[in-house]
């Protein structure tokens, strides 16, 4: 696994409002530390058993915290990031849709500048399966495994992951990196992390139509990535000129599309499912092809 396991503490950056306090108790409910909330003017309450504090610094000096999840208002999303970052921890998790693009900007900068780890925004979160959720991703889908997962949507996140469940094939990390045009973590650093990471034999990628990243990941992976890697882009259907829901799947002057896609993979010989579905048989053959290596 990767980015969480069993140890991790995590503070809830606005977990008095209404989103935090129902994921705070969904998170503890599936076994994630959750040591302490965050909202300024209710430090000395308590949510859900768990101690709230005014300042992230106070509840990592009193707690020994090392991730932040951030449900905090748009307008105040780069607030709450930079002082998750000032304060020490090294993960933060922004789970906020609709922060303004020169926002995100200056934290994912801030985030490179003091070497965090910055997952989001507008992202479903983190789960290493049966030892730590962060987010807002419905555990009981995912199964432990080691199948490494990286995704620009949360549906077909939860989608992909429980076919593969159901398939007996589990998870060793699921990463939603969320589906704005500026984000932190990207593919490039997760597929170096799965690559390194033990418990992680075989990648999922679910990319879909807008920018380049998946051409740079198809790039990367022929250069890079020793294990096998299954890919699915979102949007083959979509009309043209029909808006999607991401920001960032936008398709200018013909770039970004998902035949461009799925080309960029299938040249550097990554297999390419058609639908979702399709995703838990190109697993089954590559799982097959490593028993008989």
């Amino acid at each position: 696994m990767i980015l969480v396991n069993k140890e991790t503490k995590v503070i809830v950056q606005g977990a008095t409002g209404k989103m935090g306090a129902t994921h705070t108790k969904r998170m503890l409910d599936y076994g994630t530390k959750v040591v302490a909330g965050v909202t300024p003017g209710k430090g000395g309450e308590t949510i859900h058993g768990v101690p709230v504090y005014d300042t992230v610094a106070e509840a990592v000096r009193a707690t020994g915290a090392d991730c932040s999840v951030s449900f905090v208002p748009p307008y105040l999303a780069l607030d709450g990031g930079c002082e998750a970052i000032d304060a020490g921890v090294g993960l933060v998790c922004v789970i906020t849709e609709g922060i303004p693009p020169n926002d995100t900007a200056k934290l994912v900068a801030e985030a490179k500048r003091k070497g965090i780890q910055l997952v989001g925004p507008n992202c479903p979160g983190i789960i290493s399966p049966g030892a730590s959720l962060i987010g807002i991703l419905p555990g009981n889908i995912f199964k432990p495994g080691k199948i490494g997962m990286i995704s620009r949507s949360g549906t077909l996140t939860y989608e992909i992951a429980l076919a593969l469940s159901e398939n007996g094939q589990g998870q060793s990390t699921c990463v939603g990196i969320g589906g704005d045009p500026v984000k932190g973590m990207g593919n490039l650093e997760l597929l170096s992390m799965f690559n390194d990471d033990p418990g992680t034999e075989l990648i999922v990628l679910i990319g879909e139509i807008g920018g380049t990243a998946e051409e740079e990941a198809a790039a990367y992976i022929k250069k890079n990535i020793r294990k096998p890697v299954v890919a699915y882009i979102a949007g083959q259907t979509a009309p043209p000129g029909k808006r999607m829901g991401h920001a960032g799947a936008v398709i200018e002057g013909g770039k970004g599309t998902a035949e461009s896609k799925m080309k960029a993979f299938k040249e550097v010989g990554i297999e390419v499912a058609v639908t979702p579905i399709e995703v838990v048989e190109l697993v089954n053959k590559a799982a097959k092809q490593l028993v008989s290596k």
